[in-house]
């Protein structure tokens, strides 16, 4: 059939509604991609509300995606075949011209190519993307898995060993949601000691199911700071809850010489003083995603410990109802389309 059907928001804010479409043929060096799976990512929020410059309706977001490759475009690289099982997460392709690409930093390029943002993204059936923006998806991970590892799974991952720590050093992750109880996972695999902290007790003991050998209680009477330097001071704290207030009360928790990954998205700025940075030579550090690349190895990774993501899979046609689950904090963790 030459027919697909996607999710499209018309308006600002507005609802999803499923339409079809006539399936368009790959440009040179891009694939078509048979969807089976695509995460529901809150910054997808971004381009549903028209937050971002250059944003043009209709919006078809989703940057977590998992399928199939369908058709190839002219010059695509041999590597790739029909069929072959593929992710495309926040990273959908780079300039190559800008000057971070000719450094080979591909996933600050000037011009990255979000999918939802530069093209439709995979709230859909079929998705065309370019071919430096394909990750190969493992036998040993079904698409509904793969798919929020394009984004949520790159970033923390990556994160986490792009960071100073070594294996045995403490790390700390903060927030055990849709990010988080990833970054937990992955930081217990890499042989961290790893500390969660969260809101309350009663999730302590979730905690350490996901591999943390220690759980901070952020509303308990002794300060997130002190509890992490009773433990040692944390080698890396990954910020994953979008809260500054929350990431601010972390810095004094870290060891001298010890690093502040930011990945939670909070408009608030950070209140950190000059003073608690350069007494003990603390750094403060934001991280992307991760290109096509990065997204593979984690998958790879991932397969090889056991690690998934918390999902809840609907079908394409609730689009509506799980993005909004998703944007009222409802999901645990992470909401999933997929297309049957």
């Amino acid at each position: 059939m030459n027919i697909y059907r996607t999710a499209q928001v018309t308006t600002a804010g507005g609802p999803f509604e499923i339409v079809e479409r006539e399936k368009p043929r790959p440009d040179p060096c891009h694939v078509r991609v048979a969807v089976e799976a695509c995460g529901v990512c809150h910054s997808d929020s971004l381009f549903v509300d028209d937050a971002v410059p250059g944003v043009r309706f209709p919006v078809v977001p989703g940057h977590e995606i998992a399928g199939r490759i369908e058709e190839l475009g002219e010059g695509t690289q041999d590597i790739w075949q029909v069929g072959d099982r593929v992710a495309v997460g926040w990273f959908g392709g780079s300039c190559g011209h800008c000057t971070p690409c000719r450094q080979g930093d591909f996933v600050v390029c000037q011009n990255l190519k979000v999918p939802g943002w530069a093209y439709d993204g995979g709230y859909a059936e079929t998705v065309i993307a370019p071919v430096d923006a394909l990750a190969r998806i493992p036998d040993a991970l079904a698409a509904a898995d793969a798919a929020p590892m394009a984004c949520a799974g790159v970033t923390t991952y990556n994160g986490l060993r792009r960071s100073s720590a070594r294996p045995g050093d403490l790390v700390a992750v903060l927030g055990i949601g849709g990010l988080g109880h990833l970054g937990v996972q992955y930081a217990a695999a890499m042989g961290f000691e790893t500390v969660a902290i969260a809101r309350g007790a009663a999730k302590a003991d979730f905690a350490k199911e996901l591999g943390a050998h220690h759980y901070i209680d952020s509303t308990a009477d002794t300060s997130v700071a002190d509890a992490l330097q009773s433990l040692g001071g944390a080698g890396v704290v990954l910020a994953t809850a979008a809260n500054s207030a929350a990431i601010t009360a972390t810095v004094d928790g870290l060891a001298p010489r010890g690093e502040l990954v930011v990945i939670g998205v909070d408009p608030e700025p950070l209140a950190i003083s000059p003073a608690q940075l350069i007494m003990n030579g603390k750094v403060v550090r934001g991280h992307p995603s991760g290109t096509a690349q990065d997204v593979q190895d984690t998958l790879a990774f991932s397969a090889l410990h056991g690690i998934r993501p918390m999902t809840e899979t609907v079908p394409l046609d609730a689009v509506d109802e799980a993005y909004r689950k998703m944007m009222s904090g409802a999901a645990r963790f992470r909401m999933v389309l997929t297309t049957g």
